[in-house]
């Protein structure tokens, strides 16, 4: 007769494996993924912009110049797509040594643009500083992620739905141990579509904000040179609570899509994350009162 340390002991090794199994299978999605986009960059010709009334904002750097046009091609061939795609670079090298690759999806609609060297923040910032007045949503992406076909269709409804919210595809919710943010590593994921001042979106697999947002990113310039220079997700959080906006998970299930293969060797998340230079900069600049907000976690209705 099995006894129950035995089979919880079995039941963790069945969750380990199929996590294995998991993260197996996306790393093989991500190489089948880096092949097939990088020949359908040799041969597409149809438009990489769409008609979807959004911005898509991208930046890159180093040697992920190489990769990007593989993020790039997987939103290009998504069932919606949007009407303008953006790519931000901060080098004047890369930016006219830039790979014929990138030049293809050029004449197919991608728009680059050179900008000064903000960080992460180049992935928002410069578009935010660049309009006069905000009308139409902004949608952040990485340049290191394959992005699955329905992923903006998917936040282009979300924010079709609450209009005035944040939604992502991979929410956390923050914890508050005490008068302080507990550690970043003990965080919980979302499971629903609820709204809460702790839902936190971290870039990575994709996010919509809404012209609201972008006028107080606007409003506030570059404080976050100041404060959080190499952590967007942590200033745009912080902005977010202090201006009353809602955060919401897209779906039930966070999603974070396969990374591209060859894309790691300069990944802020290995000294954010992997050497909590997260819980340093929240602590830094995330007051009392910041705090005792996230605590109020009384959630709205949730998104059918």
């Amino acid at each position: 007769m099995t006894t129950a340390p035995e089979s919880q002991s079995s039941l963790r090794l069945l969750r380990t494996a199929a996590r294995r199994v998991k993260k197996g299978a996306k790393r093989l999605h991500a190489g089948f993924a880096l092949v097939y986009f990088r020949l359908k960059n040799l041969v597409a010709h149809g438009p990489a912009t769409g008609s979807a009334p959004v911005v898509v904002s991208m930046t890159t750097y180093g040697d992920r110049i190489n990769t990007v046009t593989v993020a790039l091609e997987s939103i290009a061939r998504g069932r919606v797509r949007p009407q303008r795609l953006l790519l931000w670079l901060q080098s004047p090298e890369q930016f006219e040594t830039r790979p014929e690759s990138l030049r293809r999806l050029e004449r197919r609609g991608l728009e680059i643009l050179l900008t000064s060297n903000y960080g992460p923040h180049t992935k928002y910032y410069p578009y935010v500083q660049s309009q006069e007045r905000h009308t139409a949503p902004m949608v952040t992406s990485d340049d290191d992620v394959v992005y699955p076909r329905d992923w903006l269709a998917r936040l282009v409804a979300a924010n079709r739905r609450h209009p005035e919210a944040i939604s992502g595809h991979w929410i956390s919710i923050m914890g508050v141990a005490g008068d302080r943010v507990a550690d970043y590593a003990t965080w919980a994921r979302a499971r629903d579509t609820a709204a809460r001042p702790a839902n936190f979106a971290p870039g990575v697999s994709g996010v919509i904000y809404p012209p609201a947002m972008l006028e107080e990113l606007k409003r506030r310039g570059d404080g976050f040179l100041s404060v959080c220079p190499g952590a967007d997700d942590i200033w745009l959080h912080w902005v977010a609570l202090r201006a009353g906006i809602a955060v919401r998970q897209v779906g039930t299930v966070p999603h974070h899509f396969p990374i591209i293969p060859g894309s790691q060797g300069q990944a802020l998340v290995k000294t954010n994350v992997g050497e909590n230079r997260n819980d340093h900069l929240i602590r830094g600049l995330y007051s009392a009162e910041d705090v005792a907000a996230l605590g109020n976690n009384a959630a709205s209705h949730q998104l059918i």
